[in-house]
C-alpha cells in the first residue's frame, strides 16, 4: 500500500470518527478537537486527523477559533436565532409565572447552581473569561438546569410545553453559545442573580418577565455579533 494511500484510508477513518460524533453530539458546539487525543485514540499519526479535520471545516461542521483552534461549530444558525427569539417570550412569561410557586429551597437550589457557574468563569476581577481552560459544554448544563428550576413552576401547562420543545431544539441545534463568546458566560451568571433576587424580592411580574426575557435576547445578539465579526474577518 502506497504511502497516498495509506494516508487516505486513515484520514477517511479520522473524518468517519469525528463526524459521528458530532452527529451523535458527543462532541457538542465548541468542543476542542485536539489533534493529537484523537489521533492517540484512534492509533494514527496527527496528519490524517489535520486532514479530517480541514475537510469538516469545509463541510461546516468544524470551525477555526484564534487562541482556540478547531472546534465544533454551531449547526444552522438561522435557526438558532428564531429559536431563542421564540424562546425568550414563552420562557420569560414561563419564569414569571413559576415565580410566586418558588419556595426557599427552589431559591436556593438556583443560586447554588448559578454558583458552580460563577466558579467556572473564574475571578470576576479579570476582564475576560480564560477559554482554554473554560468548558461551554458543562457551562450549557448548568445554565439549563438553572433556568429549569426557574420554570419549573409555570401554571400554565401549553406555555411550559412550548419552553420544553424550545430547550430541546436547542440540544437538537447543538447550541452553546459560551463556545463562540465566553465572555457571555459571565455576563449571564451576573444576570441570573439579577433574576434570582427579584424573584426574592416578589418584584412585579411584567418587570421579572421582561428582565428574564431580555438574558436571553442577549445572549442572542452576543452570538449575532460575534458572527458578524466572524463574517467582516473572512471577507477582510
Amino acid at each position: 500500500m502506497s504511502m497516498d494511500v495509506a494516508t487516505k484510508s486513515k484520514s477517511q477513518l479520522a473524518y468517519d470518527f469525528i463526524k459521528e460524533r458530532i452527529e451523535d453530539s458527543s462532541y457538542t458546539p465548541g468542543y476542542r478537537l485536539v489533534l493529537g487525543s484523537i489521533a492517540n485514540e484512534l492509533g494514527v499519526s496527527v496528519v490524517p486527523v489535520r486532514e479530517a479535520i480541514r475537510l469538516l471545516e469545509a463541510e461546516g461542521l468544524v470551525q477555526f477559533e484564534r487562541n482556540v483552534g478547531a472546534q465544533v461549530a454551531m449547526v444552522d444558525p438561522r435557526e438558532y436565532e428564531v429559536t431563542m427569539q421564540t424562546l425568550s417570550l414563552v420562557e420569560g412569561w414561563a419564569t414569571a409565572a413559576s415565580a410566586p410557586f418558588m419556595t426557599p429551597d427552589d431559591l436556593a437550589r438556583a443560586r447554588a447552581i448559578n454558583d458552580s457557574m460563577a466558579r467556572m468563569v473564574g475571578n470576576a476581577n479579570t476582564e475576560h473569561v480564560d477559554a482554554a481552560h473554560f468548558d461551554p459544554v458543562v457551562f450549557t448544563r448548568l445554565n439549563l438546569d438553572f433556568h429549569s428550576v426557574l420554570f419549573e413552576h409555570c401554571p400554565n401547562p401549553h406555555i411550559r410545553d412550548l419552553v420544553d420543545r424550545g430547550w430541546a431544539r436547542l440540544r437538537a441545534l447543538r447550541e452553546s453559545t459560551f463556545s463562540f463568546v465566553p465572555g457571555r458566560a459571565r455576563e449571564s451568571v451576573a444576570e441570573h442573580t439579577r433574576i434570582l433576587d427579584l424573584i426574592e424580592g416578589g418584584a412585579d411580574p411584567l418587570e421579572l418577565e421582561l428582565v428574564a426575557r431580555n438574558h436571553r435576547l442577549t445572549t442572542l445578539d452576543a452570538f449575532l455579533k460575534h458572527r458578524e465579526n466572524h463574517r467582516s474577518k473572512e471577507t477582510a
